[in-house]
């Protein structure tokens, strides 16, 4: 696939070789010379959007490593196939794929599909057949307190997304002469894992400075509302408003901010670039911060990509319609250098010994470092903080890779 309005096309492929090869043997999920990697994602659904994007970041790393010779396993050279099915944005549905991928396709190489949610209803279903799984977009911390011993992911935890910003808004309540327990903080947050990890991240740092919220709302289920929550923001004239309810609650904030005419110095918000907010809503949202898990401005760099601006570059020339790459198809990609090098580095393709070889990486990519803790997660990234600024989303968090210093909105 070389461009994204090939997607259906591309799934039904998928579906028809799941269908091919149901009778492979369980021992390694092998057609000849392929390996094949297994995904239910959400093609379909609230979480498409994203679910897009992480397929084409898995399909980009595939056809890279493909490229430059595939994965060598005992004196064999290996090329990689990634089998999907669409979960439709449903938890009950993808632990169903999840089962079908490994029970009847023999599947014994999963890529996680996209979200906390979707992740937490699939990963009991790959550590019931110990079929690791390396998964990039299911950031919930809790994921790695159930001791999941099968489960890996090569993006950091969701306490830390937002987190960084409520440091940022002292130092500025500071410059003006103000006590940071003194800012008013409205919090609105879709009920979902993911985002109730954002705010507990945010609520931890806050307590660190003695701030409280005058307002903390959920988000409704539909994420196609929020007026309650900005009509009581512009009464109570907040200093700080932080969001989260990935690309659709992204979507909805900005676009009823700038039809309500909110005015809040500090705005924080995920899932900006996979909302395309700034195509979409134009000025209105300069001043926005937003969380990432990776900028092409980062000075990382692999044998595989490159720089993270080359990555940068090749995934606009293969996608159509990207203005800014989001991370969720950089960590996707990653996830892919992760199975490359596991297999390598246990020579084998015994899933149980490239499950030990991934517990055991440690590796510079051009998304980041990735070295998994105990639990599964990637304890070697940290995040990052942008702002939008005229129109371009720049770093201003942490400040070794700042391009730009953070600004209040007018």
């Amino acid at each position: 696939m070389s461009k994204s309005m090939s997607l259906i096309a591309s799934v039904a492929s998928g579906v028809a070789l799941a269908g091919l090869v149901a009778a492979a043997p369980a021992a390694a999920k092998v057609e000849g010379d392929t390996i094949i990697l297994g995904s239910a994602i959400s093609l379909t659904g609230k979480y498409a959007t994203n679910g897009i994007h992480a397929k084409n970041g898995y399909e980009l790393a595939i056809k890279r490593v493909n490229e430059m010779g595939g994965v060598k396993i005992g004196g064999k050279s290996y090329k990689l196939k990634a089998t999907y099915y669409d979960d439709e944005s449903t938890p009950a549905r993808g632990a169903q794929l999840a089962e079908r991928l490994i029970k009847q396709d023999g599947v014994q190489y999963m890529l996680g599909p996209y979200s906390s949610g979707m992740t937490k209803a699939i990963a009991p279903v790959s550590e019931k057949y110990k079929i690791p799984m390396v998964e990039a977009e299911g950031a919930s911390r809790s994921l790695f307190t159930q001791g999941y011993k099968y489960l890996f992911a090569v993006l950091s935890t969701s306490e830390q997304y937002l987190a960084s910003t409520i440091t940022l808004a002292a130092e500025w309540a500071k410059k003006n002469g103000r006590k940071p327990q003194d800012l008013k903080i409205a919090l609105v947050f879709e009920n979902d894992p993911f985002s109730q990890d954002v705010r507990a991240g945010v609520l931890d740092d806050m307590k660190k400075y003695g701030m409280k919220a005058v307002i903390d709302d959920k988000m409704p289920r539909d994420l196609a509302d929020i007026s309650a929550t900005l009509t009581k923001v512009k009464a109570l004239k907040v200093d700080m408003l932080i969001a989260s309810g990935h690309s659709k609650g992204a979507a909805t904030a900005a676009r009823q901010i700038k039809e309500m005419k909110v005015s809040v110095p500090i705005i924080a918000m995920t899932h900006c670039e996979a909302a395309k907010v700034i195509k979409k809503f134009g000025d209105s949202t300069n001043g926005f911060l937003c969380p990432t898990q990776w900028a092409e401005t980062m000075s990382y760099e692999d044998k595989y990509f490159g720089t993270a601006g080359d990555y940068d570059k090749l995934f606009k020339a293969t996608y159509e319609g990207y203005k800014n790459v989001p991370y969720q198809a950089a960590q996707a990609s990653a996830a892919v250098l992760v199975w490359k090098e596991a297999f390598e580095k246990a020579n084998s393709l015994d899933k149980d010994k490239v499950r030990d070889a991934i517990s055991s990486i440690e590796m510079n990519t051009f998304y980041g470092d990735i070295k998994f803790s105990p639990a599964g997660n990637n304890i070697a990234k940290p995040m990052a903080l942008r702002q939008i600024q005229n129109g371009k989303l720049n770093v201003v968090s942490p400040a070794k890779w700042a391009v730009s210093s953070f600004q209040p909105r007018k």
